[in-house]
């Protein structure tokens, strides 16, 4: 009798936990559901308009302004060859991989041994130097843009490759410096103290043992430091006439009173952010180990 009843009382208290559990992962069910479909309606808010971008430079002129949108088309490269061949785009995708280039390297030269100083050294001053670097960003371009351009004109400067590398750099250093600080504080200081009873001198101590270990980070503000260079219109369109152009004013040399060229307007964009899609995929592991990098110790 008590055994039955002991088995009753067991069964009747099991009830309720399966019941739970079912609960449970039904609702956990229900998250996974609405999450996959959130990632997907953002997913697709992102790609659509490169997708419309990529198809309309593929349409000819009748097809990308017809309405309704015409979804199945021939396709026909024509928008690319005008856009390279007879509106300079070539010329300006060349200048823009130069100066976005060459600012970058420099950023990363000067700005790594800034960054190594700030995050291991003590001296006069290093909380103002740092705040100095960080309140770069915070001035908006368009204050600055008159400016640069009469101190351009003043040195004969304007229209060359020279004033943009140089005012890209301005901007650039300063996310170098503020990544690669924090990545090399992030490193632990015995090996530098390690390193230095080994007999190593300061220099060795930066370029065998720290620069190694803050690679990530290095890669991942080369990749902003391009990205911010390459995509620059203001700057581009102010201090530049014919020969240094980039290709976001190549851009805008289609505007006109008459005409909007949609094909070949779209082309140009295809042929801007293609390079820097193809970038970012080639170094979307550096970039994830480098923006995660010291966010769990």
């Amino acid at each position: 009798m008590s055994t039955s009843t002991s088995s009753t009382a067991g069964t009747a208290a099991i009830a309720p936990l399966s019941s739970r559990a079912r609960r449970a992962r039904n609702a956990r069910r229900r998250a996974t559901v609405w999450h996959v479909i959130g990632l997907l309606i953002v997913f697709l808010t992102s790609v659509f308009p490169f997708y419309w971008m990529v198809t309309t430079s593929l349409k000819s002129q009748a097809d990308a302004l017809a309405v309704p949108p015409v979804w199945v088309f021939t396709p026909t490269l024509a928008h690319y060859t005008d856009a390279l061949f007879e509106h300079d785009v070539a010329a300006s995708l060349l200048n823009s991989l130069i100066v976005a280039s060459s600012a970058t390297f420099l950023s990363i030269l000067l700005g790594t041994p800034a960054a190594y100083a700030l995050a291991r050294f003590e001296f006069r001053g290093k909380e103002d130097l740092w705040f100095w670097f960080i309140s770069n960003r915070m001035v908006s371009p368009v204050v600055l843009a008159v400016p640069f351009f009469l101190i351009a004109t003043k040195l004969d400067l304007v229209d060359t490759h020279l004033v943009l590398i140089l005012l890209y750099l301005t901007f650039s250093l300063p996310i170098v410096v503020w990544i690669c600080t924090d990545q090399f504080r992030n490193i632990p200081v015995e090996l530098d103290e390690a390193a230095r009873l080994d007999g190593a001198s300061p220099w060795r101590i930066f370029w065998r043992i720290n620069l190694p270990l803050a690679m990530p980070g290095i890669v991942v503000s080369a990749i902003f430091a391009f990205i911010f260079s390459w995509n620059d219109l203001l700057y581009a369109l102010v201090l530049t006439r014919t020969d240094a152009i980039t290709s976001p004013v190549a851009a805008t040399s289609y505007m006109s009173g008459y005409e909007l060229p949609w094909g070949e307007i779209m082309a140009t964009g295809t042929l801007i952010v293609l390079p820097m899609v193809v970038f970012a995929l080639a170094v979307s592991g550096r970039l994830v180990q480098g923006l995660t990098m010291g966010a769990v110790k």
